[in-house]
């Protein structure tokens, strides 16, 4: 039987590629909100799975694990962002930010710790450029990702020798995402072609994934070749 890995935010974008290029070796809970989204890429794969709910959602995360023993990859690609100056960011903003980009992968890395153990398995967390630096308009968004990275950084050391952790950190990626960031700051001539493709990050997932079991890559950076 292949390994099994759960993706989050496997319905588009960074996620979905990753989810596309593991299904060739591994069986895949496709997670996301969206329940028709997520149908339509389970139908899509060989060996795939449903992984519906908000990741937000303490019950819905722990009824969702609940039948999960044994997990080779968990891939942390779910994500929102959120910008502009700190003086307008309100409270509720921070809160959603945090909620979903580091409590939740917290709360579902918690959960799951027993079946990673159990297959001596891996997990990715997909962070951002943005979690080593910080430029105006970005304190929410890049205080999410610095968080993660501390997350990361803690469970490796805490699970090292039972389960490898590794944090992919890309640059700007030709995204659903990315193409609204480029639009709310006004520009109108937008090239994917000019960021990193959703395939490249997948590419770099796929290395840390097959990396021999005596080693980690403990943090990956891939940008733009040209930018």
């Amino acid at each position: 039987m292949k390994p099994l890995a759960l993706v989050t935010g496997a319905s588009r974008g960074i996620g979905l590629a990753i989810a596309r290029d593991l299904a060739a070796t591994h069986r895949i809970l496709v997670g996301g909100r969206d329940e028709a989204a997520v149908a339509r890429v389970v139908a899509e794969l060989p060996e795939a799975a449903p992984f519906v709910g908000d990741l937000t959602d303490a019950d819905t995360l722990a009824a969702a694990c609940s039948g999960i023993d044994r997990l080779d990859v968990l891939v942390h690609s779910a994500g929102v962002a959120r910008f502009g100056p700190l003086a307008e960011m309100r409270l509720e903003t921070w809160r959603e930010v945090f909620e979903t980009n580091v409590f939740a992968v917290a709360e579902l890395t918690r959960l799951l710790i027993p079946a990673l153990e159990a297959a001596k398995g891996i997990v990715v967390a997909i962070n951002s450029g943005s979690g080593f630096h910080s430029n105006p308009g970005g304190a929410v968004y890049s205080g999410s990702k610095f968080a993660l990275r501390a997350l990361t950084d803690a469970l490796r050391e805490e699970l090292r020798g039972r389960v490898r952790v590794s944090s992919v950190h890309p640059g700007r990626t030709d995204t659903d995402m990315q193409r609204q960031m480029q639009s709310d700051a006004g520009n109108e001539n937008y090239d994917g072609s000019r960021y990193v493709a959703p395939q490249s990050v997948a590419a770099a997932v796929r290395l840390v994934v097959d990396t021999p079991e005596n080693a980690v890559i403990e943090n990956l950076s891939i940008r733009p070749a040209v930018f």
